[in-house]
């Protein structure tokens, strides 16, 4: 069969859904050696990024296309969210089985498949821009009229979609993300060699995210803040720094004064690994995720994980974190604390997290996605 993916949001480089997207895909393309694939992707500001990635791709004797299209998404979402013209057959030629991204939905007589992340523009409005509301409204209010299988980050987003969309679950398929094989335990020399990169010399505590409302880096803040006035006095180490990580997104309302608070922005995601496993903890009180990434991430590389009880976090986490109320940020702190001066705990959610981070394998995810395929040309 002949499948059509668009591939356009790995042109938001260090995000969740940009690394998902690029995960997929080389995943995909190992697993399956049968069916034909047009990887296609839309941009304009960002489509070297875009060019770049399209290029790192195998063409294994024209089995795999590769189209990449001068489109800015203002102007995609103009034409096919809102008037629905040009179908996707136009651009790339007939395909059997179309999956979309988490932007726009092209018309296409093709079957219709696409992954949903989340609804946060539905369950937390106040943490996205209203031009980004409303692109994903338009959205997926086609999602659901053209789409014949959904599939889901996590059991939590399932759910959300049969609340809110009103979509039979029998249209969604929960298809947990893998975890890229970068993210395991790392020797010490290389985290030393990081650390030395980011000019880190102390203990730190580790936060990872896109700098946005959402990700509710201003809590981490306030609890490292309680923490460290509150933190028994030790006589051989020093208190640890705050070390936030991540791109600035919409509404960036994080800046630091402090030397103990340090903002390092976006980093290469090939240091990532090195610096969970230098952190004393990451701290992840996100107030909504589809699935939640970076705390996957920092239990395969044996860091100890604090995380919130929002959208499907709990659910990803399992037993192998610290479950706390995002929005209390004295709750935060306590477990902060104890996290850091209870070293039987630190080893207890270290062993647990390497053991619950096999649950979510790229070979398994594909798989899975596979069979979404197959079963929609059986129907």
């Amino acid at each position: 069969m002949k499948i059509a993916i668009d591939v356009s949001q790995v042109v938001f480089e260090g995000t969740g859904v940009a690394n998902y997207t690029r995960d997929l895909i080389f995943n995909l393309l190992v697993k399956d050696r049968r069916n034909q694939f047009i990887l296609f992707g839309y941009s304009l500001r960002r489509k070297k990024i875009l060019d770049s990635f399209l290029k790192s791709i195998p063409r294994e004797n024209g089995r795999i296309k590769c189209i990449s299209l001068p489109v800015p998404p203002s102007l995609a979402d103009l034409i096919w969210n809102r008037f629905g013209i040009l179908s996707l057959e136009h651009l790339i030629g007939p395909v059997d089985i179309y999956h979309s991204s988490d932007w726009i939905q092209i018309p296409s007589p093709a079957k219709n498949i696409t992954t949903v992340h989340d609804l946060v523009v539905y369950k937390y409005p106040e943490t996205s821009s209203p031009s980004i509301i409303a692109v994903q409204k338009r959205r997926l209010a086609r999602v659901i009229k053209h789409c014949r299988l959904i599939l889901s980050d996590s059991m939590a987003t399932k759910k959300d979609i049969i609340d809110i969309l009103q979509v039979n679950e029998n249209r969604i398929s929960v298809v947990y993300p893998g975890i890229s094989p970068i993210f395991k335990p790392v020797p010490e020399e290389k985290i030393k060699k990081v650390s030395k990169k980011y000019n880190i010399n102390y203990p730190y505590i580790l936060s990872v995210g896109t700098n946005e409302p959402r990700k509710n880096i201003t809590s981490s803040v306030d609890a490292f803040n309680i923490f460290l006035k509150n933190l028994p006095p030790r006589e051989t180490k020093e208190k640890p720094a705050l070390i936030i990580v991540g791109k600035k997104g919409w509404k960036s309302n994080f800046s630091s004064h402090t030397p103990e608070i340090i903002n390092l922005g976006s980093v290469d995601r090939q240091d990532l690994p090195s610096l969970y496993g230098g952190a004393r903890f990451l701290v992840y009180p996100s107030l909504y995720e589809g699935f939640g990434l970076p705390v996957v991430e920092a239990m395969a590389c044996g860091c100890p994980v604090i995380t919130s009880n929002k959208g499907s976090l709990a659910e990803v986490a399992g037993q192998a974190a610290l479950i706390v109320d995002p929005q209390k940020p004295e709750d935060l702190a306590i477990a902060m604390i104890n996290l850091e001066t209870d070293n039987r705990l630190r080893k207890k959610l270290i062993a647990a997290g390497l053991i619950n981070c096999r649950r979510f394998s790229w070979s398994t995810a594909v798989e899975k996605v596979l069979l979404a395929y197959n079963s929609l040309i059986k129907k």
